[in-house]
């Protein structure tokens, strides 16, 4: 039964393939540049005293844990991606579920943005500091990760909230 307001969506589902692969790439082509541009080279102050960019290797994870434990970070990785392929294909593509399947794929491109770099460099580049606050340096993968788990939380609180709408996870389906 499809709940009130749910049809088919208004695009083909490889839309969303493509909308993942070009956060990959605009995350990926801004840490080249951050490479390029900044590494062994003085920070560049955007905003006296509240934004710069700044070059870092970070050889962990958000906020510097698990320093130096590659392997283990790629697994974590791949891990969660598998488990978001196996909700993405579960997932009714409707109107209703809209929001949630976007949210999904953008944290989807922040992990591959992230895992693309542990696994051919051995570290994540990350660049934009917000030094009004001292807030830890990271890059656009970052931020499509945080802003998408934040937006996950409001979508589960608010919009599903009941037990039924996670029923496609059932594997009965």
């Amino acid at each position: 039964m499809k709940r009130e307001g749910a049809s088919d969506l208004p695009f083909p589902a490889w839309t969303g393939v493509i909308l993942t692969l070009f956060l990959i790439l605009m995350d990926q082509g801004t840490k080249l540049l951050a490479l390029s541009q900044l590494k062994g080279n003085p920070d560049i102050i955007l905003i006296p005293g509240v934004l710069q960019l700044k070059y870092l290797e970070n050889r962990g994870m958000a906020f510097g844990m698990l320093q130096g434990k590659i392997p283990l970070l790629i697994a974590l990785c791949l891990l969660f991606f598998c488990v978001f392929l196996y909700i993405y294909i579960k997932i009714p593509k409707t109107r209703y579920y809209l929001p949630l399947i976007c949210t999904a794929l953008v944290l989807a491109a922040g992990a591959v943005g992230n895992l693309i770099d542990r696994v051919f460099r051995g570290y994540v580049i990350d660049f934009i500091y917000f030094s009004l606050i001292d807030f830890p340096v990271f890059n656009m993968a970052d931020i499509y990760v945080v802003c998408s788990g934040i937006f996950l939380v409001f979508c589960v609180c608010f919009k599903y909230k009941d037990e039924s709408d996670f029923r496609f996870l059932n594997r009965k389906n």
